[in-house]
């Protein structure tokens, strides 16, 4: 019986997650297929409920519903626990469990780039639901500072109550960061632009999007025309997608530059 994957969000239209585990599905002789649904928070139970009934295998969840599936769950492993994000559901022996992928998609990413986080300062952009697995996975990295700024500070200052070393700095406001990240939605839409003058920063320093569609954010292009260095969640999404697959399907898949070009659309 073909099993049943799926990737929930609201938007979902830009996923390519279909495209990553169908691939692997057919590279491993593995009967299943893998769609997007986009869905309002309402649907979550239905869904959850489906994956009891074994209706759906696994669902890989984006923004806006990485916290808000959680109270759904029967378990969460310890690091979806501490960063209460879950971003992958699987249906196991004592009920439906929640991972997050996030945190060591994030962190192979980084060394996929020869990046070395060690005594680097950090500005993270936003506080949404991935937010949390940035920082849980940055701080294995050894930084010498997390920082945190969002438009709205309330949910910024709610991030600090989970991680009481990180500093939260007023909305544009620029200090000397090595390293700047955006971990907000704004640049999913071509012409959205983070209000926010790169030019503070400095030159030199490493600016990196969550986001891998379109493949060079507004925030990327100005980044890389004051002459830093970039890079887009790509690798990111595709080590997320690579450790789901595994928890899914025990098996680990090969990434190779058939895989990159499939998000490189």
């Amino acid at each position: 019986m073909t099993k049943k994957y799926l990737v929930i969000g609201n938007p979902i239209d830009h996923s390519l997650s279909p495209e990553l585990h169908n691939y692997w599905f057919k590279n491993n002789k593995i009967d299943a297929v893998y769609e997007k649904k986009e869905i309002n928070k309402n649907e979550i139970e239905e869904l959850i409920t489906k994956i009891r009934k074994k209706e759906i295998n696994g669902i890989n969840v984006t923004v806006p519903f990485k916290n808000l599936v959680v109270p759904f769950l029967d378990r969460l492993t310890p690091e979806a626990d501490i960063t209460k994000s879950v971003n992958t559901i699987s249906l196991e022996n004592d009920g439906v469990v929640g991972y997050n992928t996030d945190i060591a998609g994030f962190e192979l990413a980084i060394r996929y780039k020869k990046y070395d986080v060690n005594n680097k300062k950090i500005l993270i952009i936003g506080a949404g639901g991935v937010v949390p697995s940035i920082i849980y996975s940055l701080k294995k990295m050894s930084p010498n500072k997390i920082f945190l700024m969002n438009r709205t500070k309330d949910k910024a200052e709610n991030i600090k109550k989970q991680f009481k070393e990180i500093e939260i700095l007023n909305w544009n406001q620029t200090y000397d960061m090595d390293m700047i990240i955006n971990a907000t939605s704004v640049g999913l839409n071509e012409t959205e632009k983070l209000e926010i003058d790169l030019g503070k920063f400095g030159k030199n320093k490493f600016f990196y999007d969550v986001i891998y569609k379109p493949k060079e954010t507004l925030f990327l292009k100005e980044a890389k025309k004051l002459g830093n260095q970039t890079e887009n969640g790509k690798m990111m999404f595709i080590y997320q997608a690579h450790q789901a697959f595994f928890i899914w399907n025990k098996t680990l898949p090969k990434i190779d530059q058939e895989v990159i070009n499939l998000v490189e659309i």
